[in-house]
């Protein structure tokens, strides 16, 4: 088999791999993407966007069993489970056929097979145990992305026991569900079937749900989740579980007691381990800690021209930090000089359960223990008019400043469409905004992002509508 050479070669088609592809073809490099599954990886196929087209079904029944406070009536309101996930995946095709056209505009070759690497500057690809193509090229990207983590005891059999991959496509709705992992893949999850109609029992390990949020946040989302009807166990232990039939026992331990928790399904949410098997990296300078690729602040790996970028790297784990790092080796790697290291900090999260979250920097409690004097504000949607008007008076803004020079170093939204409004704290962040020209901008009214204005001059004795 003659073999084909690239200037780079990506071995991994998600939203790193396939971003840092087509950057790299705009700079004038010979790419190639290799991907084993479906081009737009677990993000757009199993991840992200079917997730968030389930969680709208969900959203709109919510509403429709709301319809009075907003002066309507409709009866017999129902759902087509079958329907609602047909659309989800239809979502997620059109959007990995899009991956597939700019892939092609941009004339990166793919090739469709699983990728390993066979020595220095070389990538084998096979397909069903046989050979596809042997490529060569003198920079290789591993961009393999992640998969759920198994506990012991806790195994996934695709029935009783589900991944987020069965939890998106359900023969049918459970009555009882039970979610192992808080953090956002499960406190979505639960959103959307406690949306659904499903009794939804959520347990966590740590003390509180969504531990990775602002202590203040993660609070507010309990309560709301407690006050729509959701169980909460937190510091709990799942110590197994006992399978039936048609359903599943879970045997919990929590505050020194345990207790069995029936339910109809289970769904294990308790993170990720990246995918560094079987695509080459023994007898390479490639070192693995905890399940994840080692890389320096351009995504170099210990083995020259091997670099890795997105899940299959460190925290945090997030689509858009995996297309930026994409973005960033590939600039680096071509040598232009405007390049900078990613900064973590100013990377937002964004749970897009009912309410929503949506955070960027410190929490408060972090930026304490970094050694920071803070100034704290708050802003409830109890006091912005278009959340009212929305019928959405859920939410609060929280903002974490630096005392001695006035630098935004978080910001915490909890309610309705904060995820669309994290980027401009995000914006913020990144150019170094202080809280004389965030107090200084002018809002538009009526928004739910005056909200974010108001945290602001509340952190600095001068909010208004409080």
């Amino acid at each position: 088999m003659a073999e084909q050479s690239f200037d780079l070669i990506v071995l991994g088609g998600g939203p790193g791999g396939y971003v840092a592809a087509i950057r790299a073809a705009q700079l004038g490099m010979k790419t190639a993407v290799v991907e084993r599954e479906h081009l737009g990886g677990i993000c757009l196929n199993w991840g992200c966007i079917p997730t968030k087209a389930l969680l709208r079904s969900s959203e709109i029944n919510h509403l429709l069993h709301s319809l009075d406070s907003y002066g309507f009536a409709a009866d017999n309101i129902r759902f087509d489970l079958s329907k609602v996930v047909k659309r989800s995946r239809a979502v997620a095709n059109q959007l990995s056929n899009g991956v597939k056209h700019l892939l092609r505009k941009n004339k990166v070759t793919v090739f469709d097979g699983h990728g390993k690497l066979a020595g220095k500057g070389k990538l084998a690809v096979s397909r069903n145990g046989s050979a596809v193509a042997d490529l060569s090229a003198p920079h290789i990207i591993l961009a393999t992305g992640a998969r759920a983590r198994v506990l012991p005891g806790l195994e996934p059999d695709g029935k009783l026991v589900w991944t987020y991959k069965e939890a998106m496509v359900p023969p049918s709705m459970p009555k009882r569900l039970i979610v192992i992992g808080s953090g956002a893949i499960g406190s979505e999850f639960a959103s959307f079937y406690l949306n659904m109609g499903a009794e939804v029992t959520l347990i966590e390990v740590l003390d509180r749900i969504l531990p990775v949020e602002d202590a203040e946040i993660s609070a507010f989302v309990a309560k709301s989740f407690a006050k729509q009807g959701m169980k909460i166990l937190t510091g709990a232990k799942v110590q197994g579980l006992r399978k039936g039939a048609d359903e599943v026992t879970a045997i919990v331990e929590a505050n020194g007691k345990v207790q069995e928790i029936q339910a109809d399904r289970v769904i294990s949410a308790v993170g990720i381990v990246g995918n560094v098997e079987d695509i080459g990296l023994e007898g390479t300078g490639v070192k693995v800690d905890r399940a994840h690729v080692v890389i320096d602040e351009w995504c170099r790996t210990g083995e020259p021209g091997v670099y890795a970028i997105g899940d299959l790297v460190g925290p945090p784990w997030l689509a858009h930090k995996a297309s930026h790092e994409g973005v960033i080796c590939v600039e680096k790697i071509a040598g232009l000089n405007d390049v900078h290291p990613l900064d973590t900090s100013n990377i937002p999260g964004c749970t897009y359960c009912r309410p929503q979250v949506a955070s960027v920097g410190l929490t408060e409690e972090a930026a304490k223990q970094a050694g920071y004097q803070v100034k704290v504000g708050r802003f409830p949607f109890i006091g912005n008019g278009k959340a009212i008007a929305l019928g959405e008076p859920e939410g609060m803004v929280k903002t974490v400043f630096d005392a001695k020079t006035g630098e935004l170093l978080g910001a915490h939204m909890v309610g309705a469409e904060v995820t669309e409004m994290i980027q401009g704290y995000t914006i913020a962040k990144t150019m170094e905004t202080t809280e004389a020209e965030l107090i200084h901008t002018v809002f538009p009214h009526p928004t739910i992002s005056e909200a974010m204005h108001e945290a602001v001059l509340d952190a600095y004795g001068r909010v208004i509508h409080i």
